[in-house]
């Protein structure tokens, strides 16, 4: 019965995520004057991505009907909040200036307007699916002192429609930049709010028509430069990683000959290096619990990175196909849950644990807590603020619902499944009753040094990524070459194991036998490397401001560098795991 509701539930969301948000006209065909939908999103700072607010939240002309309409759940996570706009712009209906209200400003709607002007808004329609863009005014700095600047509302919009018989291909927004209202003083003011419409006909067929997002990020040009730099970035990265992997491989054939020739001689020399502690390094971790849950909880993010990336190859994630990420990744997440109650009880009990309930209690826990405690701060941020990145309450109660009844069940089915697996851990060597004592080691073969250099060679091969995709996240670009991306994480896997196995080499050559936590945390040191990057993001290459800005900014980087530091934690000690355990199967242990 499980594997059916699994396939449902594969089959639901693929059609979820394939059909885009549809308007009203949900074949996108018209005839002459069939109204066409056009609703306006949101307003905010350019800059500020994560701050928007509803559109008629600035005092516009609102229309007689107004209408909400209905979004996904990855819509509503993406802070879309669409609703009916005032301008009317049937199909093949031409207008020049049309006036769609005459208001009077007050002096507080003034004021709202000009602060508005000075942080830089811009304001977010979809017409027929397509979205438009357009800046709500505009700053006047011919004066030297800033007291001297004047400020400007846009009052008349010309949109320029191009149609291909009975469908709607593209549309671009114009402000008049000869019909402004003057904002700079406290007083009342007289608008009179119009819009002009062109249609004209194209030949670019309607499956294209969202061909212009994409090349916005692709233009031939700068894809030139961005795969030059990439493959650059991944030459070196390999050739160092290379370099490393002669060198510890030509080390290894010395240590496997050296101790052949040791039990063939007489005279049993004492053992020195890794062989020296065959009889601890499969001994058990500290807070094995703990370890366990990490494990599950990186296998689970592994997979679900897996199926994103397999959903965006395919083209599901094509430019707006509104809130489609963020449903993928709600799903999946729920689906994968299974995964990590299977990975960390089964490994637990591998270890020799017995409360395998805690286990999963902590499974569960160990990335939702964090990403929890997050959300609640941020959406109270948010509510105060008013802005579209508050999550109305039915969709909490979706998600709550989700987790009880999807995520939850399935992870404690997976760790019963994993429980009852019977694995043993598969250890080459017998594990002495007390442990060996650990001679004292120089300061850069401690944990935090050790991270430091593990963290660095796998964020080196991602660092001219993280630009690209920190600039669509945190900002306007449109981010479609998943390709490279793809490739960068391969790369990125490669040498995080690699360089996770180079270490726990060195480090039981130097007769350390503490090395199952110190994998994980090398592993996944670059997550500490990636948070860093943000931090010179937001100060250095971004024009961010604001304390709703910064906490939405650092408290989400901050959960998905944690998850990055789980996920390539549990790749780093896998690789280690491997190894150690081929090592010590090809020499003889007593």
């Amino acid at each position: 019965m499980g594997k059916p509701m699994a396939v449902l539930a594969v089959a639901v969301l693929m059609a979820s995520l394939c059909s885009p948000a549809r308007s009203d006209g949900s074949d996108h065909r018209y005839k002459d004057g069939d109204p066409v939908p056009l609703y306006a999103n949101k307003v905010g700072p350019f800059h500020n991505p994560s701050e928007t607010y509803r559109y008629f939240d600035l005092p516009f002309c609102i229309p007689a009907h107004l209408k909400e309409k209905k979004e996904a759940l990855g819509e509503v996570l993406n802070g879309d909040r669409l609703v009916s706009a005032p301008y009317k712009l049937d199909f093949m209906k031409d207008k020049e200036s049309e006036v769609i209200c005459k208001k009077k400003l007050s002096k507080e709607e003034v004021a709202q307007f000009r602060s508005a002007v000075i942080k830089d808004y811009y304001f977010q329609m979809y017409y027929d699916d397509l979205p438009i863009w357009g800046f709500i005014g505009k700053v006047d700095k011919e004066g030297k002192d800033p007291s001297e600047y004047k400020y400007f509302l846009y009052k008349h919009i010309h949109f320029d429609i191009f149609y291909n018989k009975d469908r709607v291909i593209e549309i671009n927004v114009r402000t008049d930049p000869n019909a402004l209202v003057d904002l700079t003083e406290d007083k009342q003011t007289q608008v009179e709010f119009m819009y002009t419409v062109k249609w004209k006909e194209t030949n670019t067929p309607f499956d294209k028509r969202m061909d212009k997002y994409s090349q916005s990020s692709s233009l031939p040009h700068h894809l030139e430069i961005h795969w030059f730099s990439i493959i650059n970035s991944c030459v070196t990265v390999l050739l160092l990683t290379g370099f490393l992997a002669t060198i510890l491989m030509r080390v290894l054939k010395n240590d496997f000959v050296k101790y052949a020739h040791d039990e063939e001689s007489v005279e049993d020399a004492e053992e020195t290096g890794w062989k020296y502690i065959h009889g601890d390094v499969f001994r058990y971790p500290r807070f094995q619990s703990l370890f366990a849950a990490a494990l599950g909880s990186g296998t689970q993010l592994f997979t679900l990175t897996v199926f994103i990336f397999i959903l965006a190859l395919v083209g599901v994630f094509y430019p707006y196909n509104r809130g489609a990420l963020f449903t993928a990744l709600v799903v999946i997440y729920a689906l994968t849950s299974g995964i990590a109650g299977y990975t960390s009880t089964s490994f637990y009990c591998q270890l020799e644990g017995t409360n395998w309930v805690r286990n999963l209690l902590l499974t569960g826990c160990l990335f939702c807590g964090p990403l929890f405690l997050t959300f609640c701060f941020l959406n109270t941020v948010a509510i105060v603020y008013t802005a579209t990145a508050a999550l109305p309450f039915g969709t909490i109660v979706v998600i709550v619902l989700i987790w009880t009844l999807v995520t939850s069940p399935l992870l404690v089915l997976g760790g019963i499944a994993g429980k009852n697996s019977k694995a043993e851990f598969q250890a080459p060597c017998r594990t002495t009753k007390y442990p060996r004592e650990i001679p004292p080691l120089p300061w850069y073969r401690g944990t935090i040094p050790q991270m430091a250099m593990a963290g660095f060679l796998p964020f080196s091969a991602i660092y001219i990524e993280l630009y690209y995709i920190f600039a669509s996240v945190w900002g306007h670009r449109i981010y479609t070459i998943y390709s490279i991306l793809f490739i960068v994480f391969i790369i990125l896997l490669i040498v995080t194991a690699f360089i996770t196995v180079a270490l726990t080499y060195f480090q039981l050559a130097a007769e350390d036998h503490e090395w199952w936590w110190r994998s994980f945390l090398c592993g996944g040191s670059t997550g500490l490397f990636i948070y860093a990057y943000c931090l010179y993001y937001y100060y250095a290459r971004s024009d961010m401001s604001g304390f709703m800005q910064t906490s939405f900014f650092f408290g989400y980087m901050a959960c998905i560098c944690y998850g990055f530091f789980l996920m390539l934690g549990m790749v780093g000690f896998r690789a280690a795991l491997l190894f150690v355990r081929h090592i010590y199967r090809s020499i003889k242990c007593e």
